[in-house]
């Protein structure tokens, strides 16, 4: 093998990070564009405009979701069947509303009809809404930790129900999530469309990105001084395979921040984070829509990156029984398939920001009232 198996470990968690950046900052603003449709689009035709602004992309941002999940399978097998043991409910809500998208999409404009169309839209909204929440809503329960265990034979036991996600913690991580995405999706519409559709967008990006700092900020002290973290204080060797249970956890107030104390150079994260989306506040009220589209993308992936840096080494903690928490060192597959799959992702992963790169630079440029009454019958 070229690296060792403890090295592996980390490469890994790099690059599952590396796939759900790659998800939020992609099909991210493609959520925040379909929860916008109903509001800032006063008419079809406006309507029209916002479906096509990401019309030719969306199908193709969605594969990074499709690729982090296989990857969380592959590389985390125990975070995977626990995950979807645990959030069952959630994620079929989570499926049947990303079922909307591609119904909604070849359908809305089949027929003619204001009702018709009306429905369409607000079930494009639901695809764009539900499913930020519900990670949201997730993610705000992994740093609260999850109600499982593992028994004598090595049995997963889940023990909370779907209600118990929805506490107040966790609809705040909702919140965030729908708020920066909503704020990735409207400066996405203000560098793509033109006059009172991007106005209306320019609005929306500063109001979702001020509700993002406030969620952001709010959670941050919330983590520090109301929220229990965990902290690993004895494990057996991270360069070998060993189970779940052979390491010892302890909860405590403030663990969560130890990894800021460890490393403080990781402060620029949170740091990042807030300032990026006060520049798009800035950048939008100014109109340089392409600086805020970035700087929103920059606020997303320091947002994901202050949780995930917070986390490290846990991936899904155990409220029940803490020595059960799945980490970085204990949840992962053997040496051998990370080494293999360590190698699918190198080859891979250009090929797939290229070919993305390739099909932005070809569909580039504003969509117009004009272009849809010049591809009225072929565009969505």
């Amino acid at each position: 093998m070229l690296f060792d198996y403890m090295t592996l470990k980390l490469i890994w968690w790099g690059f599952v990070g590396v796939l759900i950046i790659g998800f939020a900052l992609t099909d991210g603003f493609d959520f925040g564009v379909g929860m916008s449709l109903p509001f800032l689009g006063k008419t079809d035709a406006e309507r029209r405009v916002i479906i096509n602004t990401i019309g030719p992309t969306w199908e193709g941002n969605q594969t990074w979701f499709i690729a982090a999940g296989g990857c969380l399978f592959a590389a985390w097998p125990l975070v995977y069947g626990a995950a979807f043991s645990g959030f069952y409910i959630a994620l079929m809500l989570l499926l049947f509303a990303l079922f909307f998208r591609p119904v909604g999409f070849d359908y809305r404009s089949k027929i003619a009809d204001p009702r018709w169309r009306g429905a369409w839209d607000w079930a494009l909204f639901t695809g764009g809404f539900v499913p930020p929440l519900i990670f949201g809503i997730a993610f705000g329960n992994l740093l609260q930790g999850v109600p499982f265990h593992y028994d004598d034979t090595m049995r997963m036991e889940y023990t909370g129900n779907f209600l118990t996600l929805l506490n107040p913690f966790g609809l705040l991580a909702g919140v965030l999530s729908v708020a920066m995405l909503a704020m990735h999706g409207a400066t996405f519409l203000q560098q793509k469309t033109e006059g009172a559709l991007a106005e209306r967008a320019r609005r929306m990006a500063m109001a979702a990105a001020g509700v993002s700092i406030a969620a952001f900020a709010a959670g941050g002290v919330w983590i520090a001084y109301g929220i229990d973290g965990y902290r690993i204080t004895a494990m057996p060797d991270v360069n070998t395979a060993f189970m779940p249970v052979a390491k010892t956890v302890v909860r405590a107030s403030g663990a969560w921040l130890d990894n800021y104390a460890r490393w403080p150079a990781t402060l620029a994260l949170p740091a990042g984070a807030l300032l990026a989306a006060l520049a798009v506040v800035v950048l939008s009220a100014r109109r340089r829509t392409l600086a805020a589209f970035l700087a929103s993308g920059t606020a997303v992936a320091a947002i994901i990156l202050t949780a995930g840096s917070a986390m490290f080494p846990f991936v899904m903690p155990s409220s029940l029984a803490p020595a059960s928490s799945l980490t970085a060192w204990d949840a992962v597959a053997s040496h051998k398939s990370l080494g293999i799959m360590f190698w699918v992702v190198v080859i891979m992963l250009p090929i797939v920001v290229m070919y993305t790169s390739w099909v932005y630079s070809i569909v580039r440029g504003k969509v117009t009232l004009e272009h849809i009454r010049d591809n009225e019958h072929t565009a969505y």
